[in-house]
């Protein structure tokens, strides 16, 4: 199993680094050092002795990697990776079932029951003889009532728990009264490894299905929509985060109570930070529906630094919704602090600017659409794109609602002179002041004009 394999696997590398260390100290520094001050000597052994714990450690790190990558993609765990994978995407029950009945089911031969004990009601099970036998259910409804603790946990040859995974005829999954029941007749050859992150992952599966069952709910039945845009503004961001060497403000006002705009801020490490912002087109709850949704693609993706995949996955995200004509314009970049680089993909939003110091003032540099709109169109060439930070440029992420605001005589703001000399004046303010100046702009700009789109910016300055 993994875990075992990883054991040996650290304990080898450790022997190894640690055999280096002292065949290198007894037979070649003594040499090399000859006549060397003893202070000098005790340095070179403390440098090797490093060198080897860090080659040890990447070594091991190396090996796990590949390791895991053979067991659980290539052997009979390969089936519950796949399964986790595509769990990701899923949204409601129906997505569920159709995932098991295309992969347990038909590639994986397992049998799938799935039942809300609170309820005493089954939600699927597969149609074979023991999944839609009435005995089984009830001996399980026994074995695992309504009061069983959420886990995960291996299901004997009698429908009881068993602790011998060796044994078992199958797994389950606990979450609030809901039971996840996989029976497999090759349960012993997955990897125990699996279990944890696939339970993690039910248990997200089931917080996405209640979140827009409570919008739909909403929307659908009371139309309460200051409920609905409540549950909405879950998804953004609650605080700003304490990001070193960057401070950061945004503005978020819709023109109803819902939404299209999104933004998010999600810092990787100490020195790269994600930064994302989008407009969903149209309005309502099926624009909701889709910010919501690739809120919760960009959260659950752990490699937040690979864009390009995180832009397909929206894109196939979006497209599996199968709402008409609904897609997303949104820029996506990580800023790196230490390197001083902001790396992006712009799928055609029009606004995203770095404002940098000059010699006489400030200049203003686009962050010009490498990417089409994602959700809607064949999308397979996504670029990723650089530029250059320095110390306080300002960077501005804007949603349309901001440039095409119109005055009097019809002019939209982001065609102005204003509009720019008001970003290149503001750019040495703090990032909340920047916000401050560009909202009374709009409101001063736009008379007694009515606003015709919602209203988001972020704005980040670097200030290491």
């Amino acid at each position: 199993m993994l875990k075992d394999k990883k054991r040996y696997i650290i304990l080898l590398s450790n022997v190894i680094g640690a055999v280096v260390f002292m065949l290198v100290s007894y037979f070649i520094l003594p040499r090399v050092t000859a006549g060397v001050n003893a202070t000098y000597f005790i340095l070179l052994e403390f440098v090797l002795l490093l060198f080897c714990i860090i080659s040890a450690a990447f070594i091991s790190k190396t090996i796990n990697r590949r390791l895991k990558q053979k067991i659980f993609y290539k052997e009979e765990t390969k089936f519950l990776q796949t399964f986790l994978e595509d769990l990701r995407f899923c949204y409601s029950n129906d997505d569920l079932f159709e995932l098991i009945d295309k992969l347990l089911e038909r590639k994986a031969d397992c049998s799938v029951l799935y039942i809300d004990s609170e309820k005493e009601y089954v939600l699927y099970n597969s149609p074979n003889r023991i999944t839609a036998d009435k005995e089984t259910i009830r001996i399980l409804s026994q074995n695992f009532p309504e009061s069983w603790p959420d886990g995960f946990d291996f299901i004997g040859q009698k429908l009881g728990v068993t602790s011998n995974y060796k044994k078992a005829r199958g797994f389950v999954f606990s979450d609030e009264k809901f039971h996840f029941f996989v029976f497999c007749n090759y349960t012993r050859f997955f990897d125990t490894g699996i279990y944890k992150p696939l339970l993690q992952e039910f248990v997200r599966f089931r917080k996405r299905t209640k979140t827009i069952g409570s919008l739909s709910e909403i929307a659908s039945l009371s139309k309460e929509w200051e409920q609905l845009a409540e549950t909405q503004r879950l998804f953004l961001p609650q605080e700003i985060p304490e990001i070193r060497k960057l401070k950061i403000a945004t503005y978020f006002r819709p023109l109803v109570n819902v939404s299209g705009d999104y933004y998010s801020i999600i810092p990787i490490d100490e020195n790269k930070t994600l930064l994302m912002l989008g407009d969903v087109s149209g309005k309502g709850l099926p624009a909701a529906l889709v910010m919501g949704l690739v809120m919760n693609t960009v959260k659950i993706i752990e490699d937040k630094e690979d864009l390009v995949s995180i832009v397909q996955s929206i894109d196939k995200a979006i497209k599996g919704m199968k709402l008409q004509d609904k897609y997303t314009v949104l820029f996506i970049s990580v800023v790196d602090t230490q390197k001083m680089t902001i790396r992006y993909v712009n799928a055609s939003m029009s606004d995203p600017i770095i404002v940098t110091r000059a010699p006489d003032g400030y200049s203003i540099k686009p962050l010009s659409s490498n990417c089409g709109v994602v959700g809607i169109i064949d999308i397979d060439d996504i670029r990723v794109d650089e530029q250059r930070l320095f110390r306080d440029d300002l960077i501005l992420f804007a949603s349309d609602g901001v440039s095409e605001v119109m005055n009097d005589e019809n002019i939209e703001l982001g065609d102005t002179d204003l509009y720019t000399d008001t970003i290149k004046n503001s750019a040495a303010k703090q990032p909340q002041e920047f916000v401050d100046d560009i909202v009374n702009l709009i409101f001063d700009y736009k008379g007694n004009n009515k606003l015709h789109d919602d209203i988001t910016m972020m704005v980040t300055k670097v200030v290491g």
